[in-house]
């Protein structure tokens, strides 16, 4: 494990490049503090900063080998939380979560007979939450991989998507081009009919025009769901979850695929300073509280994107 200083590196040099940055030395040094309290302290409590950011791999709901279920959650104002669904007939407290350490839930739903799965492809999942003051609220994962809003509903349904036959990687990676010409995109907007365009219209119609003009990368926007689609994917409220509106998620893996077959790097835009204020289908009062993911109080909003601003701490 790397020995990470205390004290920024080569601050001092910085300084003597850029003399106007010198009244903010110790703003500097308070911020980098801070930042290596974190890192010493996922060290220490997560494996290290590798296996923390891989949190998607146990976090939301994860299959064992045998077939059984685990979940996940991390929700440190709750004071209990469950998960239903299709698969317990929406019965809210039946599958209730053991708590851990640092704010952290777990659940293990095992397989039934002859390996049956209680929690099968397509089915409907949501956490419910009870809170602190006896709150009851119904919330989607902050890990769910794929989400969908139907046509007559105001909100996400969380949908586990496990297909029988996952969608296989054919072309590897192109290797780093010695100079990059981007060709910026947006798969909702890439066709000129008076609607919503998919992942597929991309791969087939889009792709080839970019690859004939030159480009040798595309960094894909709105990528992440985000409920409301003029916000161009600012306000995300599945972080996790390849936006729905433009087909399922092995249709993007489809799309990345072709890039690369065409020799195209493929870069996704990722929103993380900020995140959508919906709470039945976002990050927002998750757990009952306004601080989970947020700062709380005025210092969590962004006044101009009417959304909330993440404490990095956390």
């Amino acid at each position: 494990m790397a020995v990470l200083s205390s004290f920024p590196a080569e601050l001092e040099r910085l300084l003597e490049k850029d003399p106007y940055l010198t009244p903010f030395e110790q703003d500097f040094q308070r911020r980098y503090g801070i930042f290596h309290r974190i890192l010493k302290n996922i060290e220490e409590n997560e494996g290290g900063l590798d296996k923390f950011t891989k949190s998607y791999q146990t976090f939301g709901v994860n299959r064992f080998i045998d077939g059984g279920l685990y979940c996940k959650e991390w929700a440190p104002g709750a004071e209990a939380v469950f998960l239903t669904g299709d698969f317990n007939n929406w019965n809210p407290f039946s599958h209730p979560y053991k708590k851990m350490d640092f704010g952290k839930w777990e659940l293990f739903i095992p397989p039934g007979p002859d390996g049956f799965r209680p929690v099968s492809h397509g089915s409907k999942l949501k956490l419910v939450i009870r809170t602190k003051t006896g709150e009851v609220l119904y919330r989607i994962s902050p890990w769910a991989r794929y989400v969908v809003r139907e046509s007559n509903k105001v909100n996400y349904d969380w949908i586990y998507l496990e297909p029988s036959t996952p969608y296989t990687w054919k072309h590897p990676i192109p290797k780093k081009p010695k100079s990059l010409r981007i060709y910026e995109s947006h798969v909702g907007i890439a066709s000129p009919e008076g609607k919503i365009a998919s992942y597929k219209n991309f791969t087939h119609n889009v792709l080839p025009k970019i690859k004939d003009l030159g480009y040798n990368c595309i960094q894909l926007m709105a990528v992440m769901e985000h409920a409301y689609y003029a916000s161009f994917g600012y306000q995300i409220t599945s972080f996790f979850a390849a936006s729905s509106r433009y087909g399922l998620p092995d249709d993007l893996k489809e799309l990345i695929d072709v890039a690369h077959s065409m020799g195209i790097t493929v870069l996704l835009d990722v929103v993380h300073s900020h995140a959508s204020k919906n709470s039945e289908d976002g990050l927002n009062n998750f757990d009952g509280t306004d601080s989970a993911f947020f700062h709380s109080g005025a210092r969590g909003t962004h006044i101009l994107w009417d959304s909330r601003l993440f404490d990095y701490a956390k």
